[in-house]
């Protein structure tokens, strides 16, 4: 999704929202937190949902509270997922949800979804977005989009995953079908499992989210082709688009919001809000995400189910198109 027509839908949902609302209801302050916090990551340590965490436990911890970052990896980030759409409706566990586990497993794990992601979690704040890099192995002999697409047409190429139904499995079958290749999709638990596999040649590609990709492109251990963005992104304005570089209108962007149990009061789930857009504007915060290719879009959790809703809508078609199973 254009970054600007996520601003749009961010700036709309604000506006709708403060317009229906007293300037009482909407800065009012609840106790929270009143006893120590979780916010569950439903990959393994090392990738953004899990760097933007852990980020907001740091912070936090001046609330007085203690903050605890889980990691509960598998199934697409539903394991994880599930174990706070089951949780107590308090606000004191809390996800890191994805572009997975909150608009493209819906369409892809279909009746084995333990979930409902529109209905079981109380929305809090969108976090941020990044494209994904589309990185190969160093000994691949391509060095641009074209030349990958040739290759995949004359021998078999394989893409790692940090799992079923990521943004990063998708996009390689969006890939596939714009490009009209058929490379296999190899999951992973999660990024960290993926990456000493592409690094080593068992898998020659991945599209896999920037902040991890980035720092072995820059170190020369990987391969960047192109970002995955409609736009070229400021982290790294040298390498271009999927879209410009042979495959018009290819478009696939990961994004993080934050999430609650279902049933958490109004003034908690807006004091979690205001708490998390504190955090997300500091200067140190902005800095170090965008050093790592994530566009910070913090606003109110009716802009992050606005945004979620669109994306259902998007990812679903993807899924059908492209025929993709989960492993």
């Amino acid at each position: 999704m254009h970054r600007s027509r996520l601003r749009a839908l961010a700036a709309l949902a604000a506006f709708t929202f403060a317009a229906g609302l007293p300037a009482s209801a909407v800065h009012a302050q609840a106790a929270w937190p009143t006893k120590p916090v979780r916010i569950v990551v439903t990959f393994p340590p090392g990738g953004a949902p899990d760097t933007l965490a852990r980020v907001l436990a740091e912070k936090w911890a001046s609330l007085g509270q203690p903050v605890t970052v889980d990691n509960k990896p598998g199934a697409g980030g539903n394991i994880g997922a599930d174990l706070v759409a089951k949780a107590a409706g308090d606000g004191h566990t809390l996800v890191v949800g994805t572009v997975g586990t909150h608009a493209i497993n819906a369409a892809l794990y279909g009746e084995r979804m333990p979930y409902n992601h529109l209905r079981d979690f109380t929305p809090i704040a969108f976090l941020a977005s990044t494209p994904n890099l589309l990185v190969v192995n160093k000994t691949v002999p391509a060095s641009n989009v074209r030349e990958l697409i040739e290759l995949a047409k004359k021998q078999p190429l394989s893409f790692g995953s940090a799992g079923s139904g990521t943004s990063i499995h998708l996009s390689g079958e969006l890939f596939n079908t714009l490009a009209g290749v058929k490379m296999q999709h190899i999951p992973y638990k999660g990024r960290a499992q993926a990456i000493p596999d592409l690094l080593g040649g068992r898998v020659q590609l991945m599209f896999d989210n920037m902040p991890s990709s980035l720092p072995l492109v820059k170190s020369g251990e990987l391969k960047a082709l192109a970002v995955t963005s409609a736009q070229r992104s400021p982290a790294a304005p040298d390498i271009p688009t999927i879209a410009e570089s042979g495959i018009p209108g290819f478009e696939a962007t990961s994004w993080f919001g934050l999430y609650g149990s279902p049933g958490i009061p109004r003034e908690v789930q807006m004091r979690i809000n205001a708490e998390t857009l504190k955090v997300m504007a500091m200067p140190d915060v902005k800095a170090k995400l965008a050093a790592l290719g994530l566009d910070i879009n913090a606003g109110t959790p009716e802009a992050l189910n606005t945004f979620m809703q669109a994306e259902t809508v998007k990812w679903a078609k993807v899924v059908k198109e492209s025929g993709a199973k989960a492993d």
